[in-house]
């Protein structure tokens, strides 16, 4: 062992030396050909290839009208206008197909603006408050205490999270007084600042939906919004609960099919969690993990199907994609909130919860696959599987380069573990994985609001040109796996934009130790 450790610093200045020296010499090219490149040459020329059909045919139809004369063109016309048993038919035909394809095709749906809540600086809970608050509940144990000091070590959450204040002040008080004014907090917080960035009267609104998980009171979260801003009488409501971290896609989802069926109208999509009353005072492991991971946030959401609005938003849903899983009755209790053998009631989080999500992910990626993947993948996805599948030959199967398809991904911040798996199987680079990590560290786990969070931290640093697209996934209890797809309108101008990270932009990326 002594000899191995003095042999150390030699093996790293050769190691040193030869990265240096390599520097400076070209590549070798035989070893530096690397299969994304060959890919990348093979995507441009099965894209184009729709165009390489289309233009021979086009070029055969200009040759035959560029030797039409004038004459031509006055004899076709006396041949329809003294023909009236074939034109008033075909015009009919024409109008009545133009009218009924633009009557039933599916209105676009905009996404005018976002905005997340930023709790006060009162609120923030480093690792340290959070231990200290933890041990002087005095209701766990000494191992269950180190085992989620363990936890919030490697969680990849930061120092500047945030918990409601019935959590963590001494005594603690989770009552449902403190849980209903965190969330009007964290909701009406989201809200003040989208109307105000959007310049839209809350009477204007015509469809709310509010998800939140594990807090439902009566009368609703929805209800709570249409009282404090008056909404209309007839407005369309809805309220979620129990659907875990995807139901924010879920949210936008409904609102899209209700747009479609209330042309011309606003969408208000709220998504939150509550923290006040679904914080867990029992010993049971599986149910510490949502203590040391889940934190105070949400985020408001304005859609809409007016053409008038495209000038004037962020981004335009492109499709969503919805996946459920809970048919299986391991994906369906991965996830699950019941008494633990004290008595007290939490969330636990099966040891096949990894498993599950990555069940969940393939199926709802292969279904978006198709749909979003540039034909070059798709062919090489579809060549592999019948050399797999049909001819049994012995090779990896291929997984489709779906940064081919996205610039952006803002991949839900369920914890670390989730992200670097999801990093390992969709081969994403650092940069891709930034928003992510980020908002994961800044802000911990904000369940099914996360995701605008991450949306925002693209903006912030400058990066959403016009025309890029964004992948949205998250997962939820149930289980659930769902996608969104968003294209960027214009390019966002970080001097312009107000989110919860322009006042610390520049402080990140900041590295994460394990």
């Amino acid at each position: 062992m002594a000899d191995n450790k003095r042999q150390d610093p030699q093996i790293e200045l050769s190691a040193s030396i030869d990265q240096t020296t390599n520097k400076y010499k070209l590549p070798n090219f035989k070893q530096s050909v690397k299969l994304k490149y060959v890919k990348l040459g093979y995507h441009y020329l099965i894209s184009s290839a729709m165009y390489l059909i289309l233009l021979p045919a086009l070029f055969i139809s200009s040759a035959h009208l560029s030797v039409f004369s004038l004459q031509d063109f006055i004899q076709l016309w006396d041949l329809l206008r003294y023909n009236l048993v074939t034109v008033v038919p075909c015009s009919c035909l024409l109008v009545f197909l133009a009218t009924f394809y633009f009557m039933t095709r599916p209105r676009k749906v905009y996404l005018v603006n976002f905005a997340c809540y930023k709790p006060e600086p009162a609120r923030k809970t480093s690792k340290e408050l959070f231990m200290n608050r933890t041990i002087s509940a005095g209701t766990f144990s000494e191992e269950n205490i180190e085992f989620q000091k363990k936890i919030v070590d490697r969680s990849g959450l930061g120092q500047e999270t945030y918990f409601p204040e019935a959590v963590i002040r001494v005594p603690p008080n989770p009552c449902m007084e403190e849980a209903r004014k965190e969330a009007k907090m964290v909701m009406f917080g989201a809200i003040d600042e989208l109307l105000a960035k959007t310049g839209v009267k809350a009477k204007d609104i015509g469809i709310l939906v509010v998800n939140c998980s594990l807090f439902n009171p009566t009368p609703s979260l929805s209800a709570m919004i249409v009282n404090h801003y008056k909404l209309r009488v007839n407005i369309v409501s809805l309220n979620l609960g129990g659907m875990g971290c995807s139901a924010g896609l879920i949210s936008i989802d409904l609102a899209k099919d209700l747009l479609q069926v209330h042309p011309n109208s606003y969408a208000l999509v709220v998504s939150t969690e509550n923290i006040t009353l679904n914080w867990y005072w029992g010993n049971d492991r599986s149910m510490l993990l949502s203590n040391c991971l889940f934190r105070m946030g949400g985020a408001a959401i304005l859609l809409s199907s007016k053409s008038s609005d495209r000038r004037r938003s962020k981004y335009q849903l492109i499709r969503t994609v919805r996946t459920h899983k809970g048919a299986n009755d391991k994906s369906y209790g991965c996830v699950f909130q019941r008494e633990g053998t004290d008595g007290k009631i939490g969330v636990s989080l099966s040891k096949d919860l990894m498993a599950v999500a990555g069940e969940a992910l393939k199926t709802n990626i292969t279904t978006l696959g198709p749909l979003v993947l540039p034909l070059s993948e798709q062919l090489l996805f579809f060549v592999t599987l019948i050399a797999r599948k049909v001819l049994n030959m012995k090779i990896k199967p291929y997984i489709p380069d779906f940064k081919m398809a996205f610039e952006h991904f803002c991949i839900h911040a369920g914890g670390r573990g989730v992200l670097d798996e999801l990093e390992k199987n969709l081969e994403l680079s650092d940069w891709h994985m930034e928003p992510s990590r980020m908002t994961l560290y800044r802000f911990g786990n904000t369940s099914s609001s996360s995701l605008w969070y991450e949306l925002a931290y693209t903006e912030g640093k400058g990066r959403m040109r016009k025309g890029d697209r964004i992948w949205q996934i998250a997962f939820g209890s149930g289980f659930k796996c769902n996608s969104a797809v968003w294209k960027a309108l214009r390019t966002i101008d970080p001097a312009k934009e107000k989110n919860p990270w322009m006042d610390e932009i520049d402080k990140y990326p900041v590295h994460i130790y394990a």
